[in-house]
């Protein structure tokens, strides 16, 4: 049996860079500016809101050892890149 070892959260954080930007459906450019959880995200989102439109994405926390065992929920925060949309 093949069985894929859990990623450790430094490697998680190595995926996670790799996550920078994304094209929504509307043909809408984003750029991620937060990744995380807690208190730090309520902060951020308050900013961001502030400065933009946003998105905010739900995350697996797998790797992360204390949203793991706290059930703790983790996020991206995407905002709106201004400009022309994509066709």
């Amino acid at each position: 049996m093949n069985e894929e070892r859990p990623l450790t959260a430094e490697e998680r954080t190595a995926q996670e860079e790799l996550v920078q930007e994304r094209m929504g459906e509307d043909g809408n450019r984003w750029r991620k500016v937060y990744f995380g959880g807690g208190l730090h995200f309520e902060s951020w989102l308050a900013q961001c809101k502030e400065l933009g439109e946003v998105e905010v994405e739900e995350v697996d926390p797998t790797g992360f050892k204390c949203f793991e065992e706290n059930d703790g929920k983790m996020y991206r925060i995407w905002m709106k890149v201004s400009g022309e949309k994509q066709r």
